[in-house]
């Protein structure tokens, strides 16, 4: 039956198609990862395999403790996160009161917003020179160093509870009232219901969300290195040993990225585990009503909301303001304005403009094309090709962005094919990078087309290829412009990759940011920061106002 089933899958018209896609990801993704791997076992004195790189890991206490601190920011953020996304999704959820339309939209900026501009923003306030630290300061009162694991745990909770609120408001909407009601009319407490019944059903989205917080808690680069200070974690301590090692030993930057890969890899094993293990499948009824909160509870509640979720629009008016301040060097003059910032960026600086723009053009289109190909095949087609391509294509989540910049350039550096030194090996890690959630949301319509459909366009003598262009994917098409804007928007703000790959000339935004917020020119920053945010949110709004698009349903 096996022998059989392999000539007949080879004359599968996607097979050619499912084997392009897999060779891509090879390309870009496998054979970098595996030299990095292979990198890190080589004794780069003998050239013969060695685990000195991971021996000299374990014995330096600088390495063990960047690996201790990376865990304990990843858990550090997770607790935080838990503690504001999920009540904040319980009240919306499950109360009425006025402004929940508005309180439940505000937390999906934090999505949009690259980290960069949020550390910025948040440097502007709290940082040495903040404008906040200084007047608080005046009063008597001392706040912490915003540098450390402080300013790090603050702005990564901030940033990322909108991860656990969105995932626990589906869960908590998708919840068969029912259950409860049944478990109120058999005696028990509110409390006891919500320990014996609710508890229990939101247990696996609860340590699913908790999973996907750890991981990009410890893949994140700018944050740690922008308000780290002297606390080292992976994703920093990889980069500065990239910086440090360029033209020498390279042994460690694959100890330090194979670890990485393994500690991410780990989580993303144990997420697939829970999600296995601890799903409940319940027939489909209705969810809870909300309870209207009336009078002085309606009124906190309200306030109490409004105010929480107010700070996630704070790094981006903080931005703005910066952006139109005038500066002498890293002072900022608040009560100031002025156009010379954001004329220095447009007009005597424009390259990591146009460089932002290219490269993120290049990533979209093929990203997309790639993601929407790929998406058709792992959904609809049963092909031993297609199972190792549904496995690699998301490979890419376990390896952090600074991982994969040092792992191409390792790979592309020599050899027959160079291309380390150009915008395609940039334009590719937007493209890794970015492609596996671009295929989540082109999936998402997939699911719902029948098969029948294409099948009645084949019986009627129309080629399967015809009959996926002239068929399917005219009912992809809004999946398919919502990875194409995912993809444009989380390319617009990758950083961790390209830092390691950029050269002379081809800065991009997030790059030129970064340079100016480590030289202290917060107002140049700012000014970048502007154009980037809009660049971002202009396509999603023209996408939810014209094309009514849902942007965040598959992230």
């Amino acid at each position: 039956m096996a022998i059989a089933a392999r000539p007949l899958a080879l004359r599968s018209p996607w097979f050619l198609p499912a084997l392009v896609c897999l060779v891509v990801l090879v390309f870009w993704v496998v054979w970098p990862l595996a030299s990095l791997f292979y990198q890190s076992v080589i004794d780069p004195a003998t050239g013969m395999p060695s685990l000195h790189g991971f021996e000299t890991f374990f014995s330096d206490p600088r390495y063990v403790e960047a690996f201790f601190n990376t865990i304990k920011l990843g858990l550090i953020s997770t607790i935080g996160t838990l503690l504001l996304g999920a009540p904040l999704a319980y009240v919306v959820a499950r109360y009425d009161f006025p402004g929940k339309a508005i309180v439940a939209i505000l937390p999906l900026t934090t999505i949009v917003l690259p980290d960069i501009i949020v550390s910025q923003a948040w440097l502007m306030l709290l940082g040495n020179n903040g404008v906040v630290r200084l007047a608080l300061e005046s009063i008597g009162i001392d706040l912490p160093s915003f540098y450390g694991w402080f300013g790090m745990s603050y702005v990564l909770i901030l940033n990322d509870y909108t991860y656990v609120y969105i995932g626990m408001l589906a869960a908590l909407k998708a919840i068969d009232g029912t259950l409860e009601e049944a478990a109120v009319n058999l005696g028990a407490s509110n409390f006891k219901r919500a320990l014996s019944v609710t508890f229990p059903v939101l247990m696996p989205a609860l340590l699913v969300n908790a999973m996907i917080v750890f991981t990009l808690a410890v893949d994140n680069f700018s944050i740690p290195m922008i308000l780290g200070g002297q606390v080292d974690v992976l994703s920093s301590l990889t980069y500065t040993t990239f910086l440090s090692e360029m033209s020498g030993n390279p042994t460690m930057q694959g100890v330090l990225a194979v670890v990485s890969v393994i500690l991410v890899g780990a989580v993303l094993f144990i997420q697939k585990r829970v999600l296995e293990r601890k799903t409940f499948q319940m027939q489909q009824g209705r969810a809870p009503r909300p309870v209207r909160a009336q009078g002085l509870a309606g009124i906190l509640l309200t306030v109490g909301a409004v105010l929480f979720v107010t700070f996630s629009l704070i790094p981006a008016f903080i931005v703005l303001i910066g952006a139109f301040t005038k500066a002498s060097g890293p002072v900022m003059q608040y009560g100031t304005f002025t156009l010379d910032n954001m004329e220095r960026a447009l007009r005597y600086a424009p390259e990591p403009i146009l460089n932002s723009l290219m490269l993120a053009s290049v990533a979209t289109i093929a990203g997309t094309c790639f993601a929407t190909i790929c998406s058709y095949l792992i959904v609809k087609k049963r092909l031993f090709v297609v199972t190792a391509l549904d496995y690699m294509v998301m490979l890419p989540l376990a390896i952090s962005g600074t991982v994969l910049g040092i792992a191409l350039i390792q790979t592309y550096n020599s050899g027959v094919l160079v291309l380390t030194g150009t915008w395609v090996i940039m334009a590719g890690a937007y493209f890794v990078r970015k492609v596996p959630f671009s295929i989540r949301s082109a999936s998402a319509s997939l699911y719902n087309i029948p098969d029948s459909i294409e099948e009645a366009s084949i019986n009627l003598g129309v080629s399967p290829f015809q009959s996926f262009f002239k068929v399917v994917l005219p009912l992809m098409k809004p999946a398919i412009l919502g990875a194409a804007i995912l993809m444009w928007v989380t390319s617009l703000a990758e950083i961790s990759a390209t830092i390691v790959l950029y050269y002379g000339g081809m800065e991009t935004m997030p790059i030129q940011m970064f340079r100016q917020i480590d030289a202290g020119f917060l107002a140049r920053a700012s000014a970048y920061g502007v154009i980037l945010m809009v660049v971002i949110l202009v396509p999603i709004y023209l996408a939810i106002r014209f094309l009514k698009l849902d942007l965040f349903s598959s992230r």
